[in-house]
């Protein structure tokens, strides 16, 4: 048994079998298989030559076209050796006899072979093992490209263990057959742990080398509460978690009632709990959850989760699927939100080197017009089916949100010109997601018609932590005093010009922090939808001059570990369950 502590992202506890996700730039890893399993390692393995070889002779074609036979002939050695049986077959072998993956048989044969032409001493063999390792290379992405295509094809209930997801393959799995995520990358906020919580998958990220300590159908528990993943558990540690989650069913099952209830404090003050979405599909579980509405629609998924831009019809019809499902109930729709991730990165001619940054957010979309524009017409036509409100992310200065109104403006404009319906009056309002932002709240409040405050990135910058990276996983946190001071200077300059002012980052969701942003003055708070139950059961369990006295109490403080310590203590004594039993420790 083998216990890693990780960065817990999505709750939940789930038991099952490991699936591993390998990715053709890392480090193949030794893995075994189960003795079932080999036939379908050697169909994958011939599928890879094959699929290789086509891909060989198509570029050899097309060399021989464009450049003429000569370089042509540097595809004949690579053809050569895949047809080779005494590379071949013995992979076969390894395959069969050591019952290990595709991809380790691949990379450790070719490695070998690299490694013996670097021995021969000549410079044209040390060539040959560079030519060796490209197509090691090509072979290990048909693999690991199949790897992808094994977990669009799963029949069986896994646990999806991998380097890292992308959002793509986070968002298209089947959550009929995967029960949990465990990477060795990530944080809090990256965007898998954001689809997790979203699909109410239990996820723990950031365990460094979980996917390298691992065989393909392995025991393990994924303990998205505490932040462990256990490795072939032992019968007492299995036992321990079965009686762990059914004690947590039953507080969760105890928690539903709570959602068709209003969130109102004791003293009969009304909390509106907003949820935070992805995908048009998920309103159905806000509504279930007793949500208030959609406080965060996050649009770039649409595109993260495509292989082309998006054109203005369909998202047209995905934000008016979105107004109509909610039934009247209102929607936040934040507008672009790119820049910082792969799917921009890699349009780029030169990938930036620190695009936290850089060209990300609103910054992206002023750049590229003709997209937000698209974005903003479709969103405007899809206002006049719902109550839809729009928002600009990362805003740093005020030429930003007058530059981005303008183009609203224009947009608008447009729309009226060609006879097209849209809410003339559509609330239009801005993220609070940098230290500047904060510290000018009361000029940006004029400017707008709700602010929404977002604490995932504004930890981010104030404390210049990257959340993805979980060597400082430690550091990013929202109970630090300078990070709680520009949350408390936002409300006021909200109150002082009444524009509505909510929170959408991840402490919102979280119990901890829930009578801390109600004693700042917080009135609508925007979370992951199946934590709203839980976070009403807290609002409906104290009155507003508690939540007061903790917040005062809670600015007296200078550490973080005073925050941390203070706020969990008083949120057990209302609610102690929510943080487990044993497991919570």
């Amino acid at each position: 048994m083998e216990v890693i502590k990780g960065i817990p992202v999505s709750p939940g506890v789930v038991i099952g079998r490991a699936f591993i996700l390998d990715y053709a730039d890392e480090r193949v890893p030794y893995r075994t298989v189960p003795a079932k399993d080999i036939d379908r390692e050697l169909r994958r393995f011939k599928d890879a030559i094959e699929g290789a070889t086509s891909d060989l002779a198509v570029l050899r074609d097309r060399t021989a076209r464009e450049l003429g036979h000569e370089p042509a002939k540097i595809f004949e050695f690579h053809l050569g050796l895949l047809h080779d049986e005494t590379l071949i077959n013995p992979i076969r072998d390894r395959i069969r006899e050591g019952k290990v993956t595709a991809e380790y048989a691949v990379a450790e044969a070719f490695r070998k072979l690299a490694e013996q032409f670097r021995g021969m001493g000549s410079e044209v063999f040390r060539l040959k093992a560079n030519d060796v390792l490209d197509l090691d290379r090509r072979v290990l992405g048909q693999l690991l490209g199949q790897s992808e295509t094994r977990l669009h094809d799963l029949s069986e209930p896994v646990i999806v263990v991998a380097h890292e997801l992308t959002p793509t393959q986070a968002a298209s799995v089947d959550r009929r057959h995967v029960l949990a995520f465990a990477t060795d990358a990530g944080g809090r906020t990256s965007h898998t742990s954001i689809v997790a919580r979203a699909m109410d998958i239990p996820a723990v990220v950031g365990c460094q080398h979980v996917s390298e300590d691992l065989n393909e159908g392995d025991t393990l528990i994924v303990d998205g509460d505490r932040g462990v993943v256990i490795l072939r558990p032992d019968e007492e540690t299995l036992k321990q978690y079965e009686t762990y989650r059914a004690e947590m069913a039953t507080f969760r099952t105890g928690l539903r009632e709570f959602a068709k209830l209003e969130a109102v404090t004791t003293d009969g003050t009304r909390v509106l709990l907003m949820g935070n979405i992805e995908f048009p599909d998920e309103i159905e579980g806000l509504l279930a959850n007793g949500a208030d509405g959609v406080g965060l629609y996050r649009t770039e998924f649409l595109y993260l989760t495509s292989l082309e831009e998006p054109g203005e019809e369909v998202q047209f019809e995905t934000y008016r699927r979105c107004a109509e499902l909610l039934r009247g109930k209102p929607i936040t729709i934040r507008t672009l939100d790119l820049g910082a991730d792969k799917y921009t990165q890699e349009q780029q001619e030169e990938p930036e080197r620190n695009p936290f940054l850089g060209c990300r957010g609103i910054r992206y979309c002023l750049q590229n017009l003709p997209m937000f524009k698209r974005q903003l017409r479709a969103i405007l036509r899809a206002s006049a089916f719902g109550s839809i409100k729009i928002m600009f992310p990362l805003i740093t200065t005020t030429m930003e949100l007058r530059q981005a109104k303008l183009v609203l403006n224009d947009v608008m404009e447009e729309l009226e010109e060609e006879g097209i319906d849209f809410d003339r009056s559509v609330p239009v309002g801005m993220m609070v997601e940098v230290p500047s932002a904060a510290l000018m709240a009361k000029v940006f409040a004029r400017e707008v018609g709700f602010m929404s405050i977002g604490t995932n990135d504004l930890i981010q910058y104030t404390l210049a932590v990257d959340r993805g990276n979980e060597r400082v996983a430690n550091l990013y946190s929202a109970a630090n005093p300078a990070l709680l001071q520009l949350v408390k200077q936002t409300i006021r300059a909200g109150k002082h010009y009444r524009v509505d002012t909510s929170i959408c980052g991840e402490i919102a969701g979280e119990p901890t922090y829930t009578m801390l942003l109600i004693g700042f003055g917080l009135r609508t708070l925007s979370l992951v939808p199946s934590q709203i139950p839980q976070v009403k059961r807290i609002v409906r369990s104290v009155d507003i001059g508690q939540c007061e006295r903790l917040a005062r109490k809670v600015g007296s403080f200078d550490s973080e570990r005073q925050v941390l310590h203070y706020l969990r203590e008083q949120t057990r004594r209302v609610l102690p369950e929510a943080f487990g039993g044993w497991a919570a420790d």
